[in-house]
């Protein structure tokens, strides 16, 4: 997997929950004060509301196909990025929206950022994050990646945790003045079933992950927006069966919590470099 920025990096939601001017276009619908296309609010509300298809440990098999529709190249070097696209049947109908949701639990345990004098985990908590999923929820998002587009995706990057049968992935985050920060939301009702809990808005995950109380593995939802980054020559798009496998680069964009977790042996340094 990889955490480069893809040349062509889809929007977040800004999933706040403000007030937005009416609509005079009928086609235009109000979604946490965001005018949107009312196709894409129906796709907003069954991912980021309802918490409906997403991959997780002993869910149905999510109800969406997964497409890429080409891929561009930054202008240098032999990397080609292609953002995903979701197609979700919902009431009938076919919606499209970039994010997906994921069973994760979201590291935000302070790293050391030095060993043996040498910078390891640089800018964690601001720029990146690792969020740890059941290796069996990867490989069945893997198989969706690989049914819609084609192509096969390498798991170079990730980090397998064999004694509890987790992923470490690299999430990035935005956090550039021109985009709304990943928010982090926490259940009100943790009891409940998921179709049934609400959340309140803590902030932004950069703002949590700078409270000593919330500096935990905290269990939930992630929702991301998916890339791929394929290698290839920089005058052909490349295509599956002329090249190697892709690389899956997830942004974490938002994230549902309801509880923390100490069953999960947290990264402390950049594994990376030692295996």
């Amino acid at each position: 997997m990889a955490n480069e920025a893809p040349a062509n990096v889809i929007p977040i939601p800004n999933d706040e929950e403000s007030v937005a001017s009416n609509a005079d276009d009928k086609d235009m619908v109000k979604w946490r004060g965001n005018l949107v296309p009312r196709e894409e609010a129906k796709a907003l509300r069954h991912v980021f509301d309802e918490l409906k298809d997403h991959f997780g440990h002993q869910q149905p098999d999510p109800h969406v196909r997964v497409n890429v529709a080409s891929f561009k190249h930054p202008g240098h070097g032999l990397m080609w990025h292609g953002n995903l696209d979701f197609t979700y049947q919902i009431e009938g109908e076919h919606c499209n929206l970039g994010y997906i949701g994921m069973d994760v639990c979201i590291d935000l345990i302070p790293k050391k950022c030095q060993k043996q004098g040498e910078p390891t985990l640089k800018d964690y908590g601001k720029t990146w994050v690792y969020v740890y999923t059941p290796q069996e929820t990867l490989d069945k998002f893997i198989k969706y990646v690989k049914t819609g587009t084609g192509w096969g995706v390498s798991t170079d990057g990730t980090v397998h945790d064999p004694n509890r049968n987790l992923v470490a992935i690299e999430a990035r985050l935005h956090h550039q003045t021109d985009q709304p920060k990943p928010s982090f939301w926490v259940a009100k009702n943790r009891d409940a079933s998921i179709g049934d809990m609400s959340f309140s808005r803590m902030g932004s995950i950069q703002e949590v992950n700078e409270t000593s109380a919330q500096q935990r593995v905290h269990r939930g939802i992630g929702i991301f927006s998916v890339s791929l980054e394929v290698e290839g020559t920089r005058n052909f798009e490349p295509t599956p069966g002329t090249r190697d496998d892709a690389n899956l680069c997830f942004t974490l964009v938002s994230v549902r919590t309801w509880g923390i977790t100490d069953c999960v042996a947290p990264i402390v340094h950049a594994p990376s470099k030692w295996f």
